[in-house]
């Protein structure tokens, strides 16, 4: 397994934040929340209201909300697993934002999702296309928030990094 792990993730409700914190755990990696300029209030979360921002956001695909804070040092990381909430049957917008931000040419990138219940859709093709062609992209896994320890390991075994 490469030295230098990211895992980075956007985390509406915790429950990505507690799979980010295994996935860490596991790789011995280092933890970035993906945190939004502007945080999301559960107004804004309200998939049933057309107006929320989130509904707003994600029904317009170049909709790239802004983030509050950059990580440091990025060309230290060698494999970056990037985590989020399935919206819509796909990723939030602002992991379209955190992949554009960066150059992740020669660096594997690796998709992880958490859903109440919908798939991982079309996530990886879409997110595919915010990284250059340089990058290793390795097709993201939707698991539970409360994803073992052995559970994960078993994942990223799978992975062959």
């Amino acid at each position: 397994m490469h030295q230098n792990i990211l895992v980075a993730y956007f985390s509406a409700s915790g429950e990505t934040a507690m799979l980010a914190k295994t996935i860490a755990a596991v790789t011995n990696g280092t933890l970035f929340e993906i945190q939004p300029k502007t945080a999301y209030t559960a107004a804004d979360l309200n998939w049933n209201d057309t107006k929320s921002r989130s509904s707003i956001e994600m029904n317009d695909k170049a909709s790239r909300p802004p983030i509050a804070a950059k990580v440091e040092n990025m060309e230290q990381y060698d494999t970056v697993f990037v985590g989020f909430p399935i919206w819509w049957y796909e990723a939030p917008r602002i992991i379209q934002t955190f992949l554009e931000s960066y150059d992740f040419s020669h660096k594997t990138v690796i998709p992880f999702a958490t859903s109440g219940g919908s798939g991982f859709g079309k996530t990886d093709s879409i997110l595919q296309k915010s990284c250059s062609a340089q990058t290793k992209w390795c097709f993201g896994k939707r698991m539970s928030s409360r994803a073992s320890q052995a559970d994960v390991q078993n994942w990223i075994k799978q992975l062959n990094l």
